[in-house]
């Protein structure tokens, strides 16, 4: 039910990313299962590079779990989000996947064209663009701010040099403590003799 959807979504998103389907070519007839709970699906990679949904039966060369929690990371290119994919098989094939699901990019303006027209595409994709942009800066302002007013405004947190020459202190202080030591030591030690 899940695994014709998905290769459908997958040879589109390979399609619209022609240089794509040359690098899977090569590996040709190897079958890839995905794990995304509650859903699986694999899929066979075919001479052109295309995927093909692969028979319940067949044998898998890589294994791919995905925890659903990771999808929204990944879908913004999150980075540490590829860390946490349990993977297993064709390395070689698992690193292309990994390479293909950091580097492909959907056009949402060339599909959103087929309905809108290519001007309203083309604005509605620039729209949403800006749309991101400004969120992220806005949440980057807002944690810049938050951080400073907890530093600067209302000291709850300390700042790194704070820390640092904490640091320092705590060092400098158990070097003396250990010198200390070691002066009772010796006096204990003249005082017996």
């Amino acid at each position: 039910m899940f695994s014709q959807p998905s290769v459908a979504a997958l040879n589109h998103l390979l399609t619209q990313n022609s240089w794509a389907l040359q690098r899977l070519a090569c590996f040709s007839g190897k079958t890839v299962r995905f794990d995304i709970a509650p859903f699986s699906f694999a899929c066979t990679i075919l001479a052109d590079g295309s995927l093909q949904s692969a028979d319940s039966g067949t044998s898998n060369d890589a294994l791919c779990v995905i925890p659903p929690s990771l999808l929204p990371r990944l879908a913004v290119h999150d980075e540490k989000a590829h860390t946490e994919i349990r993977s297993e098989g064709d390395t070689a094939l698992l690193t292309e996947i990994f390479f293909l699901s950091r580097n492909l990019r959907w056009d949402a303006a060339e599909d959103l064209s087929n309905i809108t027209g290519d001007i309203a595409a083309e604005r509605f994709v620039q729209t949403v663009h800006g749309a991101r942009r400004q969120l992220r800066d806005a949440a980057v302002n807002l944690s810049q701010s938050v951080a400073e007013y907890l530093t600067e405004e209302r000291p709850l947190l300390a700042k790194p040099l704070q820390v640092s020459a904490f640091m320092q202190q705590v060092d400098m202080l158990r070097d003396d403590l250990a010198r200390l030591e070691q002066r009772i030591y010796r006096l204990s030690v003249a005082k017996k003799i």
